[in-house]
């Protein structure tokens, strides 16, 4: 267990096993490092891998200020400065591979090698033009009732993202843990940083990135169409997309195996 401190002062988890070349893995809106627990023990035979809980998630400090995108992105930055590692390939799942991408929009390819992103659309919200928003949030009443959720009922909002997350297969005692996780976000902090990451539409820059990568997309989901995952991959210049047919959103925990195996042989085929 370790923690470091942000640029503006802010504790942070963070945790780093393994060896061999680095593999920095993010989770999505409210969760946590151990949303990685069928996946940490098996890639850290290959890589050093390094995961964090972001400020307000998890064991770091729950700070009442400061929940957007951009200012997580700058965390990422501040954890990878603080270890001092480069050749970074940077996986993020949901609402993480949005802070990637603002990351790399805010400082380039710095200190990285490649990009994974896991089943995460473009833009959250549906407009004229854009059908494949995330399915339970997808416009302003659905932030709202959001919102209302995570504020009044928290643990039984935390238990239903864990529902939609595995599409209803989570077994008592995994779901209990994963509700538990989430629960450590203050309703505040969901509300925040969900407000910032729905009003955010990436398909202007996603087609920009320039680093070799590897997009995941749940055949499945109850969070996003696929088409929304899989149009991430259609637009970033080379990229791979890979297809998990049985997988709900948490595509890493339904078929771990072949997460994990996907993983490894991207990361390996870019070194």
């Amino acid at each position: 267990m370790a923690t470091f401190t942000t640029n503006d002062g802010v504790s942070i988890y963070y945790e780093v096993t393994g060896s061999g070349p680095a593999l920095f893995m993010l989770p999505g809106w409210t969760c946590s490092t151990k949303f990685w627990m069928h996946n940490v023990p098996e890639l850290s035979k290959h890589f050093t891998v390094v995961t964090m809980d972001m400020r307000g998630h998890g064991e770091s400090e729950k700070v009442m200020h400061s929940h957007r995108i951009s200012r997580y992105a700058m965390d990422v930055k501040n954890l990878l400065d603080h270890l001092d590692i480069d050749d970074v390939t940077v996986l993020g799942w949901s609402m993480g591979a949005s802070i990637l991408w603002s990351y790399i929009e805010l400082f380039g390819n710095y200190r990285l090698k490649g990009l994974i992103c896991v089943d995460q659309s473009p833009a959250q919200y549906t407009d004229p033009d854009w059908q494949w928003g995330q399915k339970g949030c997808y416009d302003v009443e659905m932030f709202i009732r959001t919102c209302m959720a995570a504020q009044y009922d928290p643990k039984g909002a935390a238990a239903g993202l864990v529902d939609a997350c595995l599409n209803g297969t989570a077994s008592g005692e995994d779901a209990a843990l994963l509700t538990s996780e989430i629960c450590k976000c203050p309703p505040y902090v969901r509300i925040e940083i969900m407000r910032d990451h729905t009003n955010l539409d990436w398909r202007d820059f996603i087609p920009q990135i320039k680093l070799p990568t590897m997009v995941c997309v749940a055949r499945k989901s109850n969070v996003f169409d696929w088409h929304g995952s899989a149009w991430v991959g259609e637009n970033i210049p080379g990229a791979k997309t890979v297809f998990f047919e049985e997988s709900g959103h948490m595509l890493f925990w339904m078929e771990s195996e072949k997460f994990n195996t996907t993983v490894t042989e991207f990361v390996k085929s870019i070194q």
